[in-house]
């Protein structure tokens, strides 16, 4: 396929959405830590983010990923983001964490 495309870097990217309220919520990711996942099949960016939410300056952590366009087209050979993402509160990231810590996770 070619070149593997720079990582795309999404710090002090801001976005909106419509909450399942009907509410208009604005976001802003304030860090990320990337890795790539060695284990798939296809060239795959493994994103873990800060965001912050504009209107109440509530933070949320989000993992999410990129995967390498290879069907043909305008996206084959660039990274498209996954639609689909994990978005939670630092406090249950954190007991999530705890909780697999106690069942002795390796790695966590």
């Amino acid at each position: 396929m070619g070149k593997v495309p720079p990582y795309p870097n999404n710090v002090g990217k801001r976005s909106a959405h419509t909450a399942i309220d009907g509410r208009k919520v604005h976001r802003v990711v304030e860090d990320e830590v990337k890795l790539r996942q060695r284990s798939a099949r296809h060239s795959k960016l493994i994103y873990f983010q800060q965001i912050r939410c504009e209107e109440d300056g509530r933070l949320e952590y989000r993992f999410t990923y990129y995967m390498l366009g290879v069907k043909p087209g305008p996206r084959r050979g660039r990274w498209v983001f996954g639609q689909y993402s994990l978005m939670l509160p630092p406090r249950e990231l954190g007991r999530l964490l705890k909780k697999a810590r106690k069942r002795g996770w390796r790695g966590i």
